[in-house]
């Protein structure tokens, strides 16, 4: 039986009493950990796919021990130019021992209740009550004669009826300021 498994960001081809180098776990050495996000799952000739994980399965492993990989060589070189840059990495890695591979009742975290919504603070429903009780009299606005649509008449139009409002400077005005005069004149 093995299982295609998620551990740590990556995907492993698990099966049972197999040593693992997978990133590092925070875990204690000796610890239990199990993994959840298992995609695949085949016994023989039963294979059980996830969509994307399959239901209700689950990998237990005991975290062997935390050690470093082998140092890996950066080396960066630009020709002609002096450029030279050698830098070394150490991958930190956990070894761990696949205990159990299958399905059975997996035990998630239940999620944890949502608190009951707080009680406003009286200052803020004072305030409200006082908004409610004091609307603020709004006073009656001055009908407008009907404006035109200038934003359809063209730089021309514009400045012919400019020019017949009384507004001074509209040679060097664009459309935009040549409405704001027409529609501030009105």
């Amino acid at each position: 039986m093995f299982a295609i498994v998620e551990i740590a960001g990556q995907q492993f081809k698990v099966a049972k009493d197999q040593k693992v180098f997978v990133h590092r776990l925070d875990a204690n050495e000796g610890d239990k950990v199990s993994f959840d996000q298992v995609y695949m799952l085949a016994e023989g000739d039963n294979i059980t796919v996830g969509a994307p994980a399959v239901a209700n399965a689950s990998v237990g492993a005991k975290v062997v021990r935390h050690l470093k990989d082998d140092k890996v060589i950066v080396f960066k070189k630009k020709r002609r130019k002096g450029y030279r840059v050698k830098n070394g990495h150490r991958q930190s890695l956990t070894e761990i021992l696949i205990e159990s591979v299958g399905v059975g009742a997996a035990t998630k975290a239940k999620p944890a209740k949502k608190a009951a919504p707080k009680a406003e603070a009286p200052v803020k429903e004072a305030k409200k009550e006082v908004k409610k009780a004091a609307p603020k009299a709004k006073a009656p606005k001055a009908k407008a004669p009907k404006a035109e649509n200038y934003g359809s008449k063209t730089v021309a139009e514009l400045k012919d009826l400019a020019k017949a409002a009384g507004i001074a400077g509209i040679s060097s005005m664009k459309k935009a300021d040549l409405v704001a005069a027409l529609e501030a004149k009105n």
